[in-house]
């Protein structure tokens, strides 16, 4: 049966609603069900050489519809597969640092452990209160009885000196 082109719209247009209603239920959507119907009418519409072929052409249109929804079915369960995967694969991935990183680490935190025990009482305290406890100058200030602008002096003083032995060391 060769349907002229007006006579596939008409058709198309008389079943879009049930079409919709038939493919929502397999997407579990609404809105890529009136998708997929949309794709079908631009397959079915398409197929001009072949409409000699097709007896009945709104089961033909169903069908359509029903392998449509099935390939997006498919390839969305693909899609979300992928991004498990990917996921898995993140989530395995050791973030931790490897034994060489450990080593310098431990290299760099020796060395500013003895860069602290050079400098005065004073200093060192400044610095381990801001950086270590996280208190602000203004804390530092008050507890150790100096202005703010000296308990930035002393933070800084040490963190020169701790920076100077890391560059030392090197060398």
């Amino acid at each position: 049966m060769s349907l002229p082109p007006s006579s596939k719209l008409d058709l198309y247009l008389a079943h879009r609603n049930a079409l919709v209603d038939y493919a929502a239920p397999i997407l579990g959507c609404r809105a890529q069900a009136e998708d997929v119907v949309q794709e079908a009418w631009l397959r079915f519409n398409g197929r001009a050489d072949e409409d000699a072929r097709i007896n009945q052409p709104v089961g033909y249109l169903y069908r359509i519809v029903r392998n449509l929804a099935f390939d997006l079915i498919r390839r969305i369960s693909s899609e979300r597969q992928q991004a498990n995967g990917e996921r898995l694969l993140d989530e395995l991935t050791d973030h931790n640092p490897g034994p060489e990183q450990q080593a310098a680490s431990h290299d760099e935190l020796r060395i500013v452990n003895a860069a602290l025990a050079e400098l005065p009482e004073r200093v060192r305290r400044a610095f381990e209160m801001h950086r270590l406890e996280g208190h602000t100058l203004q804390h530092i200030a008050a507890a150790m009885n100096i202005s703010v602008g000296l308990a930035h002096q002393l933070v800084h003083q040490a963190l020169c000196h701790c920076a100077d032995r890391l560059e030392q060391a090197n060398d």
